[in-house]
């Protein structure tokens, strides 16, 4: 697998998402980034993996056919997103209310599993909601969002 994959099946969201006069959000800036960053680590004491940055340049949060990816919460945009944005601020500081949750970043959801990054191991997992068991692993997170995206596009 490449990187190239998670484009591909992301273009193909767009392009679904447009039929119903739906635009996906652009990505986000690096003030947007920067603000959310020094939110979450003080919130939640929680840096951005440098691979979810990346992607969050790309897109800035999706939600298609039951999976969230999560973005930059809207409160801290500078500019209006096409689509809402599930923020992940928002979301971790919902999900660490379990304590055995807080050694994850959570970056997505679905209604049956949760798309986190381990604090521990550094490594992307799909997990079982609401079990927390572990579905797959992933060595990075451009393999989780082409699972992400690929499960969306079934």
């Amino acid at each position: 697998m490449d990187s190239g994959i998670w484009e591909e099946k992301l273009r193909q969201v767009v392009q679904k998402k447009a039929l119903y006069g739906e635009k996906v959000n652009g990505g986000a800036t690096e003030k947007d980034i920067q603000a959310l960053n020094k939110s979450l680590a003080d919130e939640t004491k929680v840096n951005l993996p440098d691979e979810y940055i990346k992607i969050l340049y790309k897109i800035n949060g999706i939600e298609f056919n039951g999976f969230i990816l999560y973005g930059v919460d809207e409160e801290l945009l500078d500019e209006s997103p096409n689509q809402h944005v599930n923020g992940i601020l928002e979301n971790n500081k919902m999900w660490y209310e379990n304590e055995w949750q807080r050694q994850y970043l959570f970056v997505g959801e679905s209604n049956i599993s949760w798309y986190v990054y381990d604090l521990t191991t550094k490594k992307y997992y799909e997990l079982d909601n609401p079990s927390g068991s572990v579905c797959e692993e992933f060595s990075s997170f451009e393999y989780l969002l082409e699972k992400f995206l690929d499960d969306s596009l079934m």
